[in-house]
């Protein structure tokens, strides 16, 4: 393995994260266009590199033909401007002239305020709001729920497939909050609830799969108790009977 240095952005619609550097491997997660990342090395025959993602610090491996290397001062740029977070399923875009077609959830650098000069050419065509800019619960279950009906799928993060770490990284990030990828890590986010009576819609469940793994779920309304999760696929539903919350965290600094 050769040590690497240097940084890229994500300018496709999707790109594998793998646990390993073997086409083979499970997806860790998924780079969406406008994701940006360091490169911590690379395979000695260069066909993978490892990457660590800058919005929320996971790491994988990614297909060496896929990365798009930028300058450092390019990076510190995307670090600090106030981009816009796509909300359409899809939407369309020209980028250096060449029409790309992107997926809910990727960032394009269009700002109120050019920080540094752009290396890049962009035309969207579509709607989005501004990435920090914090919303309420009612917008968070409009955009949530348009990844209903979509598969389950190991590291997927898109409406096409996701898992349930990504359904919520996804759904909080439209909202203004960026949430760690994995459902150990999302537990310690936010603000503990104490107890069931206590919660409220676009608060966080956790309970325990048949594997001992965390199960998170979005909390849609409250009597009875509704959430959207991930199984099969997304979907909305009454949490039965019996299951006990292992965690209950409050995300919305509003609720």
């Amino acid at each position: 393995m050769i040590p690497a240095e240097g940084y890229g952005v994500c300018r496709l619609n999707m790109v594998a994260v793998r646990h390993e550097p073997d086409f083979s491997s499970m997806w860790c997660t998924q780079l969406l266009f406008g994701d940006h990342y360091m490169v911590l090395a690379q395979t000695n025959d260069r066909k993978f590199m490892r990457i660590k993602v800058y919005s929320d610090g996971a790491e994988g491996w990614i297909d060496s033909r896929q990365h798009h290397a930028i300058s450092a001062d390019y990076f510190d740029y995307l670090c600090r401007a106030e981009f816009k977070i796509t909300t359409d399923v899809t939407s369309g875009m020209l980028y250096n002239k060449t029409p790309v077609v992107i997926v809910m959830g990727s960032i394009i650098p269009i700002s109120s305020a050019e920080l540094f000069k752009m290396e890049e050419h962009f035309a969207f065509n579509g709607e989005a709001k501004t990435l920090g800019q914090y919303r309420d619960f009612e917008y968070l279950k409009s955009q949530a729920t348009k990844y209903l009906g979509a598969p389950y799928l190991p590291g997927g993060k898109t409406p096409f497939g996701i898992d349930e770490g990504g359904l919520v990284q996804m759904a909080y990030r439209f909202c203004g909050y960026l949430l760690p990828r994995y459902p150990e890590q999302q537990i310690r986010y936010g603000r503990p609830v104490a107890e069931p009576r206590q919660l409220l819609p676009g608060d966080l469940l956790f309970t325990r799969r048949a594997d001992g793994g965390l199960h998170p779920a979005i909390l849609l309304e409250t009597t009875p108790f509704r959430v959207l999760h991930v199984e099969e696929k997304v979907k909305a539903e009454i949490l039965p009977a019996g299951i006990t919350p292992v965690g209950m965290r409050r995300i919305l600094t509003a609720a």
